[in-house]
């Protein structure tokens, strides 16, 4: 039996953080995960580069069924709080396009600060470790893993989502909070591509890496201004893995292909100046020339000149590309989602310590709870400071 002040089932994003935080407070902190490596999930985001934080993160970039509950971690601890964590360790890292901050060479550099924190700390961190059972005593919890049991004053609960169940994704967390009496919200893939029903996916047979900027918008009104990209399975990219946090099974999206042009317009100049000339040819000049066929084909686009367009084909056309109307057949799940939208529900929590209202020393922090933010670092940035928030309480 190992009794410590506080223990954390988790060693990623926010768990580590949690834990240097707790430590650095004179706590005995032990952090426990059923991997072999810590932090695994930071390891292979961002293509192994891990995007951490965003520059722009506000509470306006979360979706949680009580939206005010991340402001006050996310004031408490700031992307600069976290970029000047990095900077003391001496990290290398770039910014890219919407706030999104990179390393320059490897996730590894990241994790290892992290690691370090916690050394520095006195943070003990068992890998390999697999939560049994949790159980409340006097004094705090019991909990039992296939290494040994620990008795600890504060549990916390920074286990993650169900995404990328080859990481070791596990409900552990919705388990322990359902066993307490805590409310757990439906949990769905978010962050994650589509897949197209089979006549889609036969119509677009070919474009497989093709990409577009475009504009995509949702049932509910919300829209994002990137590139989409065509898969063998489906649509992916940028805007679509944003889009799909706020879509649901059977809702159309809708896809502005030429977001930077007003089409009617452009149509209208090119019968002046360039009439002989085909409106594929045309087109293909503003789009991927293969999608273009694919649009001939379906008899979209006319296969004519320009000048032969007519005002109602003309606006027949320009309303099509403007507002390309697709009803995917899913998602691709867990399997390749970056994070499980729903979760622990936050009016159970302090938005201030994290911890449960019915249960005296339980906290749940990072991804396992109901915040989930845009793609691009901001839920890295929840990890931060929702750790840094329960590590200052515990």
């Amino acid at each position: 039996m190992i009794t410590t002040d506080v223990l954390i089932i988790g060693a990623g994003a926010a768990g580590l953080m949690c834990a240097a935080q707790a430590g650095y407070r004179g706590k005995s902190v032990v952090v426990v995960d059923m991997g072999k490596k810590p932090a695994r999930k930071v390891l292979i985001s961002g293509g192994g580069r891990c995007n951490f934080t965003n520059e722009n993160t506000s509470p306006e970039n979360y979706l949680c069924q009580n939206p005010h509950f991340a402001k006050s971690a996310l004031s408490r601890y700031s992307a600069q709080d976290f970029i000047d964590l990095v900077d003391r360790h001496g990290l290398k890292y770039h910014h890219k396009s919407l706030g999104q901050l990179f390393c320059d060479d490897s996730a590894q550099d990241l994790v290892d600060i992290l690691m370090t924190e916690c050394e520095w700390a006195g943070v003990q961190v068992n890998l390999r470790s697999e939560v049994l059972s949790v159980t409340k005593i006097d004094d705090g919890y019991s909990v039992t893993t296939n290494e040994t049991s620990y008795q600890c004053k504060s549990l916390v609960v920074a286990s993650g989502g169900l995404t990328m169940p080859k990481l070791g994704a596990s409900p552990i967390g919705y388990k322990i909070a359902e066993q307490f009496d805590l409310k757990v919200l439906e949990t769905i893939a978010a962050l994650v591509p589509f897949t197209l029903h089979e006549h889609d996916k036969e119509r677009f047979d070919g474009l497989s890496g093709i990409s577009l900027l475009t504009e995509v918008t949702s049932e509910n009104g919300t829209s994002f201004k990137e590139n989409i990209l065509f898969t063998h399975r489906g649509l992916s990219g940028p805007a679509i893995l944003q889009i799909s946090s706020f879509w649901r099974a059977g809702q159309a999206v809708t896809i502005n292909l030429l977001p930077e042009h007003n089409l009617s317009e452009t149509l209208s100049q090119w019968q002046s100046e360039q009439g002989q000339k085909s409106v594929k040819n045309l087109l293909a000049t503003l789009l991927p020339k293969r999608f273009v066929e694919v649009l001939v084909k379906d008899g979209v686009i006319a296969d004519k000149p320009i000048k032969q367009l007519n005002h109602p084909e003309i606006t027949a056309l320009s309303d099509y590309l403007h507002a390309w109307q697709i009803k995917p057949n899913g998602t691709e799940g867990y399997r390749t989602a970056e994070v499980t939208l729903g979760g622990v529900d936050t009016d159970e929590l302090s938005s201030k310590t994290f911890e449960s209202k019915k249960q005296q020393g339980l906290f749940f922090i990072g991804e396992v709870i109901d915040v989930t933010g845009w793609l691009g670092g901001y839920n890295f940035q929840f990890c931060w400071a929702s750790g840094y928030a329960c590590g200052q309480a515990v």
